[in-house]
Order: structure tokens, then sequence, then C-alpha cells
């Protein structure tokens, strides 16, 4: 393989020699890991992608993962304490990827007693705590996010609401290109 000079300047010097620590001592391998995600990346946003970070997992457990996409549509529901958001994105290979959230879910006494206090059923102690008066518990439930990858637009029907599905059908179509003679 023929050799290629870089120059570097005085400043960028650290960051070199911090590179080549990070590859195991070979630099060259480091550059060209990321100059291909510099031109993957690109030549993605001249064709109208976007680099898409998303957070994925539960707790201590979460991490970040990243692709090339473009948001077909995004929607939220709020199932019991819980607020749920679907992201639908198309990735630049032609895939479909669904991203999930799913927020903490608080209880507390106080959520526990709002039926009682709506229908006038609510005891001296809930009226206590309500007031400030007494004691209350509360706790949750971790939130989460998932990512899911799939090769058909088909395939996000039963994984998303019903409604979210049929309001991006037509988006999920790959991009026609008309050429125009002008």
């Amino acid at each position: 393989m023929p050799n290629k000079t870089i120059y570097v300047s005085d400043d960028d010097l650290p960051l070199f020699q911090r590179a080549t620590e990070l590859a195991g001592g070979k630099l060259s391998a480091a550059i060209s890991t990321a100059l291909r995600r510099y031109v993957e990346m690109e030549e993605g946003r001249e064709e109208g992608y976007d680099e898409v970070i998303v957070k994925v997992g539960q707790g201590t457990a979460v991490r970040k993962q990243r692709f090339s996409g473009v948001l077909l549509g995004e929607w939220s529901r709020l199932v019991g304490q819980r607020n749920e958001t679907f992201r639908v994105y198309r990735s630049r290979k032609g895939k479909y990827v669904l991203h999930v959230e799913r927020s903490p879910e608080w209880t507390d006494s106080m959520t526990r007693d709002a039926e009682n206090w709506l229908s006038g059923l609510f005891s001296r102690e809930a009226l206590r705590t309500y007031l400030g008066l007494a004691d209350s518990d509360y706790g949750f439930i971790q939130g989460e996010a998932t990512l899911e990858v799939l090769d058909t637009f088909e395939q996000l029907r039963g994984r998303v609401p019903d409604e979210f599905f049929a309001m991006i059908t037509d988006l999920g179509k790959p991009p026609v290109v008309e050429d125009l003679d002008i």
C-alpha cells in the first residue's frame, strides 16, 4: 500500500497522539475509520438524511445508538401513568427504524386516591394527606427505550398504534425520483 504523508500542525499533535493510542498504535486505522464515517455521513446528508442518535436501554444500562435516517413521524400517548413515544425513521439503506421511549411510571398515594376524591368518597386519611397533614408514599418504575430495525414498512403494523401506522403509510414508501427534462 502506498505511503501518504499527513502534515499535522503543532496544535493538533496531541489529538493525533491520542488517536494513535486509542487505535492501538496504528494512526492509519484511526484516520481510515474517521474518513469512512465522514464520507458516509456527508453522502447521506447530500441525499437528505440526518445523523440520528437515540438512547436505548433502561436505568444504568442506557447506551446511545447512531444511524443515518429521515424521520417519517412521531406519535405519543399516555398509558396509565406512563408516556409512550413512537418514532419511525427510514434509514439510508431503506430499512425502517422504530424507536420507542417509555417514561418512568410514577405512582403515589395521591394518585391512587384521586378517583375517590372525584367521586366524593375521599377518606379522612386521604384528605389529611392531600392537605399535607399526613405522610404520603410514592415510587416509580424506570423508564426505558427500545430500537428495532425492520426490513419492510408492513412490519411496523402491530408494533405502533393503528392511527399512527395509517398516518405514516404514504410516507413509508421510498421516495420516487422524477427526472425533469428542463
